[in-house]
């Protein structure tokens, strides 16, 4: 019996924000392949729902790659096509950089930071469209940007150009691969991950941080995977080329806090 559901590849879907979008396409009923460069500690799952514990809950498939080689991505997005006969989105979330000011960061480690971030994705959405574009459907590409691409980012300066780029050059292909393919990304700003004690400290840290953004939390990975679950859906069939902002309002000007009117 063919089996007609979507096949969903997210790039560095082992954790964080990436295994978050790959657990909501799984709850969704996806057929979900997630690669990194190495396997994750544990297989990623759907999220259980409910009391119901007869049926093990869908997990994600995990095939390594190092996406940063062209041959390596292109290779393989074609072998997830040949093994499930299509793939339907991607997911471009693989990325991320470590703090460090650019006059203090080797320019080596810079354009490794800018590979990682900006030409890994264009390789394999060039190998996804490969494919996108010969079956009947298309689909859709998504880019997982950063607020750190749209504003000025110390300490990570050569991964907010890569992601200003990265956001530019899906408009791009939005343009270049219509109708078939449909490419938006989501501009992702601060998200509460398993590492992001590396970031923010504890949890007074975390709730200090939160008190900066409107909405007076930060993001959670499933934030991230309902906004590429309708990106990705049939209710989002006329948005291409598009930038969702998923950043809890944004941040309040400094401005307002260091005035002496009272806002």
């Amino acid at each position: 019996m063919t089996d007609n559901r979507q096949v969903v590849v997210v790039t560095g879907g082992t954790r964080g924000v990436g295994a978050g979008i790959a657990r909501g396409f799984l709850a969704a009923g996806a057929r979900v392949v997630v690669c990194a460069r190495n396997p994750p500690a544990e297989p990623v799952r759907a999220p259980r729902r409910g009391a119901r514990r007869e049926n093990p809950p869908a997990t994600a498939e995990f095939r390594p790659v190092d996406l940063r080689d062209p041959d390596s991505a292109r290779a393989f997005c074609l072998g997830v096509a040949a093994d499930h006969g299509r793939i339907d989105v991607l997911v471009n979330n693989a990325g991320g950089t470590p703090f460090g000011l650019l006059a203090d960061t080797p320019a080596t480690r810079q354009a490794k930071i800018v590979q990682l971030n900006l030409l890994a994705p264009l390789y394999t959405s060039l190998a996804a469209q490969e494919v996108m574009s010969r079956q009947e459907g298309g689909g859709a590409v998504i880019m997982i940007g950063s607020v750190s691409g749209t504003r000025p980012s110390p300490g990570s300066g050569a991964y907010g150009a890569a992601k200003a780029g990265l956001e530019n050059l899906a408009r791009t292909m939005a343009v270049e691969w219509a109708p078939h393919v449909r490419v938006n990304t989501v501009v992702l700003g601060l998200v509460r991950t398993e590492s992001a004690h590396l970031h923010y400290g504890d949890e007074d840290g975390v709730a200090a941080v939160a008190r900066t953004i409107p909405l007076a939390r930060l993001a959670e990975p499933a934030d991230a995977a309902d906004a590429c679950l309708f990106l990705a859906s049939d209710a989002a069939r006329y948005i291409s080329g598009a930038a969702l902002h998923l950043h809890g309002g944004g941040e309040r000007p400094a401005f307002l806090d260091a005035a002496t009117v009272n806002h």
